[in-house]
């Protein structure tokens, strides 16, 4: 099916080798600069292509032709590993995700269509050269990106209410280096995973009510999508049995799942020039993600394992629930400022932690402008502060751990209205 080879490739520009760092599960708190300046409290103002992937509905609001265009560079200042042997700060400090969006209203029906790219989030951690629970040292890594392209489609069905639609195709990979170049007899061979990835589609409902001129209700709904990464190939290191490194053909990774979600939302305009915004959020990650396998097949060697031994880990996420709540001040005609905050409770099970995610961040500060360059063009940008996270848990492997994290995202949406 050549269309969905099409939005793989186009999907994985999107994010690369992403080791995004969520506060809501594995996603994102916003997606394009003016969501995410809200503090992620967009499902009731949803207003610019973003309006695909936060509520359909707001689609209604765009009047013209709008292109966005949007970035974002993520810089982590506190992302450390720490266990008896090791205090290490992670190597990938930066990284960089990007995205877009064109929406127009069509001739003769009280509609506007579109279709974006965003990067939805993901988690990882590198760490480079770390003792050993055997006595050398490796590397630990996982880098798990998702991202979407979605067309979808919004339209008045009154002066007071709108309903949208949109169609998620997701694309998810995966790659993971544990220990990769340790093997210590029967009791341990370390892996390298590359390539696994998924391509799955799901979609979401939104409404928006114009309850008065100065209050908008909101709901959205999102199903959830399951996410079974395969098509990969894994190295495992069979040397403490004598039978060097062994290449198994085909590698997966199954029990990932964007989570089924339910927002509610209001935005208020006390004056003109103030937008008060808030949204509750429930996100089903206890459906979503349990039990984690990863299962290698295939080997280039007759005398290893047929089936690479990799036990099924155990996750048991937790539904979660986020509170965000936003603020847009019009400074002048042609400023607005920003600030919101966004709070989801980590939604891992201490026992469950690992390196590999690189900690669950639970608190976002938001701070932002937009300025309109001329009757066409406008720039927004701001930055998001994600809070210190600390969390201990004792790993079967590592022994008694830590994973603290603490990162600056930078933000930037270059939009165009004809």
């Amino acid at each position: 099916m050549p269309i969905f080879r099409l939005a793989a490739v186009a999907l994985s520009m999107a994010f690369g080798s992403v080791a995004a760092h969520a506060t809501n599960g594995i996603n994102l708190i916003g997606f394009g600069a003016e969501s995410t300046l809200m503090g992620g409290a967009d499902v009731a103002v949803a207003r610019d292509t973003s309006a695909l992937n936060t509520n359909p509905a707001g689609l209604t609001q765009i009047k013209a032709p709008l292109l966005d265009m949007f970035g974002s560079l993520l810089r982590t200042t506190d992302l450390v590993h720490k266990d008896p042997r090791n205090e290490e700060h992670a190597s990938n400090r930066y990284t960089l995700l990007g995205g877009g969006g064109y929406a127009r209203p069509l001739d003769n029906m009280p509609c506007t269509a579109g279709i974006g790219l965003f990067a939805q989030g993901g988690a990882g951690g590198v760490f480079d050269n770390l003792r050993t629970p055997f006595g050398n040292r490796d590397d630990l890594s996982s880098l798990f990106g998702i991202a979407k392209i979605i067309p979808g489609l919004g339209c008045k069905v009154s002066d007071q209410l709108s309903l949208g639609i949109s169609l998620n195709i997701v694309y998810a990979s995966i790659e993971q280096d544990f220990f990769a170049n340790t093997s210590v007899g029967s009791a341990f061979a370390g892996y390298k995973l590359d390539h696994a990835a998924a391509l799955r589609t799901g979609f979401k409902l939104g409404m928006q009510y114009h309850l008065t001129p100065a209050l908008t209700l909101a709901a959205s709904y999102t199903e959830k999508t399951t996410l079974p990464m395969t098509g990969g190939s894994l190295v495992a290191d069979f040397s403490g049995r004598g039978l060097g490194k062994v290449r198994y053909a085909d590698a997966s990774v199954k029990g990932f799942a964007l989570p089924r979600e339910v927002a509610l939302g209001l935005a208020y305009r006390p004056t003109d020039a103030w937008l008060l915004s808030f949204k509750l959020n429930w996100l089903n990650w206890d459906d979503a993600i349990n039990d984690i396998q990863l299962r290698a097949t295939q080997p280039n060697n007759v005398a290893a394992p047929a089936v690479y031994p990799f036990p099924t880990a155990a996750a048991d996420w937790k539904d979660q629930w986020v509170v965000a709540s936003g603020v847009a001040y019009q400074w002048d005609t042609q400023t607005t400022l920003y600030a919101g905050h966004n709070y989801g409770k980590n939604p891992i099970p201490r026992e469950n932690s690992s390196p590999l995610l690189a900690g669950i961040l639970q608190h976002h500060l938001t701070f932002g402008a937009a300025h309109k360059l001329d009757p066409h063009w406008r720039v927004t940008g701001g930055v998001e502060w994600m809070l210190p996270v600390k969390e201990q848990y004792n790993s079967a492997l590592l022994g008694p751990s830590e994973i603290r994290n603490e990162a600056l995202f930078f933000h930037f949406m270059l939009s165009r209205q004809w």
